[in-house]
């Protein structure tokens, strides 16, 4: 039995069909440790209302999500549905926020730490900052996300070389997916944490949300407001269709119960 197993965590659950580990921020960190210090490979991915919508329209991300190690509901729209449909979640696990507790473990436990994706300037004021946060933690390298799907092997081969014990990837999707599940494949071991957009809030590129709205879970509504072409879309018509499927599902419930 590893350290992983001996740490006895709640089991997973699943809310609105998607896979969630019931997990708070501490016991996501001590997973995390334990499975490096196991010499294992884990994916880490957050589950939004996003990332659910995803998993419905795209066979291939549902089995990559239902594949990853640590699946932490990184979105208050998860908490809700959980609530609402009688699966209650500890607390939402926030990509960025769990970024920054990672740091501080690797920082503790000598994790070699990469950094992989946004634009070269950002990844390098991203480093820049981390190191000034965390002087104590080793940056083992970093470079930016944009490459194309047939240079995998090669970016691969390089973040390998630096031997990293947590590897945070800020790519968009699916492309951050797929190119983890490569990670895999080629036989990696450690910590591969998809963030998103976290580089370009770590770097002072974006601003993150006050934490009034943070805490009025209206992080997304701030988010919309800064890239409102990109985000519009995703949120406005996402999450009326994320909403109309939790009422579904809780309308369901009903009528079986």
């Amino acid at each position: 039995m590893g350290r992983f197993e001996e740490l006895n965590l709640p089991n997973r659950v699943g809310v609105m069909g998607a896979p969630v580990d019931p997990w708070t921020m501490d016991q996501t960190v001590e997973a995390t440790d334990a499975l490096i210090k196991d010499g294992r490979f884990a994916h880490l991915i957050g589950v939004n209302a996003d990332k659910l919508l995803q998993m419905r329209d795209d066979a291939e991300m549902d089995a990559c999500v239902r594949r990853c190690e640590v699946v932490n509901a990184d979105g208050a729209s998860m908490v809700m549905a959980a609530k609402k449909l009688g699966t209650p979640l500890p607390e939402r696990v926030a990509g960025i926020d769990l970024m920054w507790q990672l740091c501080a473990l690797a920082e503790r436990e000598g994790h070699r730490v990469y950094l992989l994706g946004a634009k070269a300037e950002v990844v390098t004021k991203t480093a820049g900052v981390l190191a000034e946060k965390y002087p104590n933690m080793t940056i083992a390298g970093f470079r930016d996300g944009y490459f194309g799907n047939d240079e995998f092997d090669a970016v691969i081969a390089e973040v390998e070389a630096t031997k990293p014990g947590i590897v945070f990837v800020g790519i968009t999707s699916p492309k951050k997916e797929r190119l983890i599940e490569r990670f895999r494949e080629l036989g990696a071991t450690g910590a591969f944490v998809g963030v998103g957009g976290s580089f370009d809030v770590v770097s002072g590129n974006i601003p993150r949300a006050p934490l009034w709205m943070q805490r009025a879970n209206l992080e997304w509504l701030f988010r919309m407001m800064q890239e409102p072409r990109r985000l519009v879309k995703r949120y406005v018509v996402g999450n009326t269709r994320f909403y109309l499927l939790l009422h579904k599902e809780a309308k369901k419930g009903k009528t079986n119960g």
